[in-house]
């Protein structure tokens, strides 16, 4: 079977949405939607599999393009599912969103669950439109991508990394994780993963739509920023670690791994 792009990405989108039909009455059963992150990481890996058998044509950049995206979407899915659903009580955000939802909370997780999907049909974009350039590969900018994807997915798992060992050690329970990375950006693990997108704008470039790609890092820094992301992440942070989050907050990038700033001396 061959499909058009935008007939794939509609089939990717009532995939996605079945899955996270069946998904969400998993999350009814259990009271625990933690695992949706996780789901949400594989499902955009799945649906670069998906896109690479079902639309027309071949060639090395949709074979490359399939590669990486499946290499990301595994890796950090499972990183969220050792980090908050194996051995674990349900995600802090989730928990405050059953609170706040309170009797209409299923019906809410329903549609949380179904934008997820939506999502993933949005945020897949990029690879139709990677997938579909037809310059000759390889090429500059087809390095220049592999380069940043390699930069982006290898400071994303340090990041995580060095927060995990931090989270293990007893001695820093209440403690601001301020290792490596951590000590230059609040954030780390968010910076790279927005980087991560840029890598599909750079293998779309040169062929046609190739603009549509930018939809993955805009729409990745929204999130970061207005919605799931950052806002929620720093406010609980403030409510656990108090000033000592504070004192982070005042020597340390929010987003950009940057110095860390020296702390004021009055007089």
């Amino acid at each position: 079977m061959s499909l058009g792009p935008l007939a794939a990405v509609l089939v990717g989108w009532v995939l996605m949405a079945l899955a996270m039909l069946v998904l969400w009455q998993v999350q009814r059963r259990r009271s625990d939607a933690s695992f949706v992150d996780a789901a949400w990481a594989a499902g955009l890996g799945l649906l670069a599999l998906l896109y690479i058998g079902v639309l027309p044509g071949g060639g090395g950049r949709r074979l490359l393009v399939t590669l990486l995206a499946v290499l990301w979407s595994g890796r950090l899915a499972l990183h969220l599912l050792k980090d908050r659903v194996i051995g674990k009580e349900e995600d802090g955000r989730y928990r405050e969103m059953r609170r706040q939802w309170g009797a209409r909370a299923q019906a809410e997780f329903f549609w949380y669950f179904q934008a997820q999907a939506l999502a993933a049909a949005l945020f897949s974009v990029p690879f139709v439109v990677a997938m579909a350039n037809g310059r000759p590969f390889p090429g500059a900018w087809d390095a220049a991508g592999v380069a940043v994807w390699l930069a982006a997915v290898g400071g994303e798992w340090l990041a995580d990394a060095q927060l995990a060992r931090f989270r293990a050690d007893p001695r820093n329970r209440g403690r601001t994780c301020r290792a490596g990375l951590w000590s230059w950006s609040r954030h780390p693990n968010y910076f790279f993963e927005w980087l991560h997108w840029w890598s599909y704008v750079l293998l779309a470039a040169g062929g046609p739509w190739w603009w549509l790609t930018l939809l993955g890092p805009a729409a990745m820094l929204y999130l970061l920023f207005r919605v799931t992301g950052i806002p929620k992440n720093e406010a609980r942070a403030l409510e656990t670690r108090g000033d000592d989050y504070r004192d982070y907050q005042r020597r340390t990038s929010a987003f950009i791994p940057l110095p860390p700033r020296r702390p004021r001396r009055d007089g």
